[in-house]
């Protein structure tokens, strides 16, 4: 749950008093134009970057006063993948479910390895793998603890089409079990496939929220509308 989310740098004010709530078994999609506060909203919720103002409780912990307790249960994808150049993939992995004291660490590893196609290459370091290749490794190691809450930047960077259908599924399965799902991308088909609820921000605020029926609700002009034409209209841009 979020409640007044401030971030601000200075005179610049990135997010303005953001209320948002995220339950568990739900996807929701993050979309905005550039600047509007997605990542700088991801990177407070994920403890990265300390709120101005306002507070964020993870599966009922305050991240501020139970910075622990709150982090253990959130996992974040960014849009680059940030790998250590002497490790493997499958030491990537191990590690996080060390870090997060995931017991059975070696049964979830080799489940990962199959559920994100990277069979085979459990020995290869990241100098030796694509760029997609190397997302699907910090995917990998973000799952291994069974997070309760989500939390994806732009995660489609440098995937196939295969990858791309293998992680809508990974999401899915995940939020199916339980789990809170915060997904920013540009990519508004994406969105609109995976997400049961959409947020957009504009310039740091809220302008709109809910699913795509709600979304088009006291609309005419928007019904049958998909998520293009909703984002279009309710941020006031232009298609040109």
């Amino acid at each position: 749950m979020i409640s007044g989310l401030r971030k601000a740098w200075g005179d610049h004010v990135a997010v303005h008093g953001l209320d948002l709530t995220i339950p568990g078994g739900v996807v929701v999609g993050l979309v905005g134009p550039n600047g509007a506060g997605k990542t700088t909203t991801l990177r407070c919720i994920a403890g990265l970057s300390r709120p101005t103002s306002g507070t964020i409780q993870v599966d009922g912990f305050d991240l501020v006063k139970q910075p622990l307790d709150a982090r253990r249960r959130i996992a974040m994808v960014p849009d680059v993948p940030r790998l250590f150049p002497y490790m493997t993939v499958a030491d990537h992995i191990r590690l996080a479910a060390r870090l997060y004291g995931v017991a059975a660490a070696e049964e979830s590893l080799q489940a990962l390895i199959v559920e994100l196609d990277l069979a085979g290459r459990e020995r290869s370091f990241p100098g030796e793998l694509s760029l997609g290749m190397r997302q699907k490794v910090a995917i990998a190691a973000a799952f291994v603890h069974q997070p309760a809450v989500v939390l994806l930047d732009e995660p489609l960077t440098g995937l196939d089409p295969v990858a791309i259908r293998r992680l809508k599924r990974t999401l899915r399965r995940r939020a199916d079990q339980g789990a809170a799902i915060l997904l920013s991308s540009h990519l508004l088909g994406l969105v609109e496939e995976i997400a049961d609820r959409v947020v957009v921000l504009q310039q740091g605020r809220l302008v709109a929220q809910g699913d795509l029926a709600s979304l088009r609700t006291h609309r005419p002009e928007l019904a049958g509308a998909g998520l293009e034409e909703i984002f279009l209209h309710v941020t006031g841009a232009s298609d040109g």
